[in-house]
């Protein structure tokens, strides 16, 4: 079954609204009388359950392990009759895109859906500060980590494929768009939906064997193409680059090496072993870097 995705500022509510969404499909299968529906089961994973704390998110090497423990455990209980609820930030569009891999992979019908939690930062901050004040680790984040935490927050986009089906909650709502959740994941009339493998996510029974090599080279190249067109352009924000036939459309302010450095690892690392044609490398890494800039 899916992996559902729940999205939002720090203090959005998204434990709440995940609750809701637990109670409410444990209902549905308990009272369903269809066998593909009744042996479903429901697994909330957020970091209580793995037992973090807020403090995880002040360092970069802690928050770091934190993602990759949500990343496991989300991998763990992955399956064809379970539903995953992955309760946390998941802010960043390069972990949700390896999440979405990952579902994939097990061949899930719709794969994941992303519920985005949209409770004004105004809102949040009030929320916070109210659970500062409740004892125990399972309060609000200091000020400093909240404030941070907001400013890289990286809103999902329901134009991307590994951001939709988006739902969003709107945070007077009482209650998350239920029927029309549960439709997605089941499909129309309680049929379940058919996921058609691709070569992103079928492992091939053999690589080839200058794969990591040209996996290497290749996004390289496109760097290095970025960057001296940077050079070239010194003063320029924004505009688009001409990469060996494909288009990179940079962002509004200008590219570090080192924030392409690290979109180039991210890529390296979700298809290292998602083995892509030599001849699809090229163009998928321009694909990757321009939803990491949108």
């Amino acid at each position: 079954m899916p992996l559902i995705l729940v999205s939002g500022y720090p203090s959005s509510g998204k434990t709440f609204r995940s609750n809701q969404l637990v109670e409410h499909f444990q209902a549905k299968i308990q009272a369903s009388s269809e066998a593909h529906i009744s042996r479903l089961s429901v697994v909330l994973i957020n970091d209580q359950t793995l037992g973090l704390s807020r403090d995880v998110y002040r360092e970069a090497r802690s928050e770091k392990d934190a993602r990759a423990a949500e990343y496991s455990a989300v991998k763990r209980a992955l399956g064809r009759d379970t539903i995953v609820i992955a309760d946390g930030l998941n802010y960043i569009k390069g972990f949700r895109y390896q999440l979405y891999c990952e579902a994939k992979a097990v061949q899930t019908p719709t794969h994941t859906e992303k519920v985005h939690v949209g409770t004004p930062i105004e809102e949040c901050r009030k929320i916070n500060e109210k659970l500062l004040k409740e004892p125990g680790p399972d309060g609000g984040y200091q000020d400093d980590i909240f404030e941070n935490l907001v400013y890289r927050y990286e809103e999902p986009n329901g134009m991307t494929r590994w951001d939709s089906p988006l739902f969003t909650v709107p945070f007077e709502d009482a209650t998350p768009p239920f029927e029309n959740i549960w439709k997605a994941l089941i499909g129309t009339e309680g049929v379940l939906k058919k996921v058609q493998p691709n070569q992103a996510t079928v492992m091939k029974p053999a690589a080839e064997s200058d794969y990591l090599y040209e996996l290497d080279k290749t996004t390289q190249e496109v760097l290095n193409t970025i960057m001296e067109w940077q050079k070239d352009h010194v003063g320029e924000v924004g505009g688009q680059v001409s990469v060996g036939g494909d288009q990179v459309d940079l962002p509004a302010s200008a590219v570090s090496l080192p924030q392409l450095q690290r979109i180039r690892r991210q890529f390296i690392s979700l298809n290292r072993q998602h083995n892509l044609a030599k001849t699809r490398i090229h163009a998928s890494f321009v694909e990757y870097l321009n939803s990491s800039f949108a």
